[in-house]
């Protein structure tokens, strides 16, 4: 099983700190951090625009720019605006790698929520 598995998927990005999953948007599974009722996106596992599912996350500037020049990745359809990357499982990127980019992704946007936020949170693990 790979991460482009839903069941696999949702195993490792639920296990990510403070993390919601969601099935929205034609059945996606959707990775959210922050509050149940207020999560951010952070990661997505679907076949948008594609014939096979795809994970589709938010990256840092440095590897919005680099991962795109890579077989099987580009801007992900909609996203991109917001420097997010679609990963198809032809890629090069290694399990661990992806695994990797989507921590940072869940980090990324954990960081974006209001620190009252991710104060109440943090007493709450």
């Amino acid at each position: 099983m790979t991460l482009f598995d839903r069941a696999r998927f949702e195993a490792f990005v639920g296990n990510l700190p403070h993390v919601t999953i969601v099935h929205q948007w034609g059945d996606a599974s959707v990775g959210k951090v922050g509050p149940m009722d207020k999560g951010k996106i952070f990661a997505i596992l679907s076949d948008w625009s594609r014939s096979e599912p795809a994970i589709s996350f938010k990256c840092s500037d440095m590897s919005f720019e680099m991962l795109p020049t890579l077989p099987d990745i580009r801007p992900a359809p909609y996203l991109a605006r917001a420097k997010w990357v679609q990963v198809g499982a032809r890629s090069p990127l290694s399990e661990t790698e992806l695994e990797s980019y989507i921590a940072q992704a869940n980090m990324l946007v954990w960081e974006k929520l209001p620190l009252r936020v991710r104060e109440q949170l943090q007493y709450n693990i």
